[in-house]
């Protein structure tokens, strides 16, 4: 992750240590290291598909699974390679991944080419980043800061003056990138992170404080009845950061498990 280029009070201490006190009355400690290893197996299936030209070589499903891994794409996987094509995704993806130019600039191609998913296509860039190359770049989604409405749970454990608003998706994702490196330092300095090193511990953390926020909007706006579908915070999180849903990303079974056999086989008497 870029070094911090911010200076001087970023990191609200005590809200996020109140939120990680909050957590753990939800979900045990072992459990968001779980989440947090759920994570990098989905980024060493990320690495060995699109790693290095790799995804040259998916085809659609592969492709569709790629976006049925990402939250804010999940459902619109289908209405994506419509629109665009395997072959031109693929391309494109490449060139987030591998381009020469500045990782702002090549996120902010990459909404630009596909913005009319309204949002989906920043969460998806960023997830493509950080996944395939989690000790380089980080994520942004906008569960995690949405600068059309100026919240999300990197904005409840900042402090208030610290400024995400910027002129384009790729500055943004670079002042994110930055807050983000500020509260994963502070969190392992203090313990608010302390469930794991790995690169997915801020990932797992800010998640679980966007579910805590959530729970306490539902609470004073739903019923009961309404509370009860929502789902516990462990399965939020999971959604959130697309690891509910493993098989996205599964590799095909052996040849010889998936072949039928020869009198069952079209054309065969």
């Amino acid at each position: 992750m870029t070094a911090p280029k911010l200076s001087g009070s970023v990191v609200d201490t005590g809200a996020a240590a109140e939120f990680m006190g909050e957590i753990l009355l939800k979900v045990p400690e072992q459990e968001l290291g779980a989440i947090a290893a759920e994570c990098e197996r989905k980024a060493g299936r990320f690495s060995e598909m699109l790693g290095d030209g790799r995804v040259h070589d998916l085809d659609r499903a592969d492709l569709r699974g790629v976006l049925r891994s990402v939250f804010a794409s999940r459902g619109k996987a289908e209405a994506f390679l419509e629109a665009h094509g395997p072959g031109r995704l693929a391309s494109e993806i490449d060139r987030l991944l591998r381009g020469s130019d500045p990782v702002g600039d090549r996120l902010e191609r990459f909404h630009e080419l596909f913005g009319q998913f309204t949002g989906a296509e920043v969460d998806l860039a960023s997830e493509l980043l950080h996944f395939t190359h989690p000790e380089r770049y980080w994520l942004w989604s906008r569960w995690m800061w949405d600068p059309r409405i100026e919240t999300g749970a990197l904005r409840l454990v900042t402090d208030e003056e610290l400024d995400l608003v910027a002129a384009t998706a790729g500055e943004t994702y670079m002042k994110v990138g930055e807050a983000l490196a500020f509260v994963a330092e502070t969190g392992r300095a203090v313990g608010f992170t302390s469930y794991g090193d790995s690169p997915f511990g801020i990932d797992v953390f800010l998640a679980c404080v966007y579910g805590i926020y959530v729970y306490t909007v539902l609470r004073m706006r739903m019923t009961q009845e309404f509370n009860r579908i929502v789902p516990e915070l462990p399965d939020l999180v999971r959604r959130l950061l697309g690891v509910k849903h493993p098989e996205a990303l599964s590799p095909p079974p052996p040849h010889s498990e998936v072949a039928a056999p020869a009198a069952a086989r079209p054309g065969r008497s």
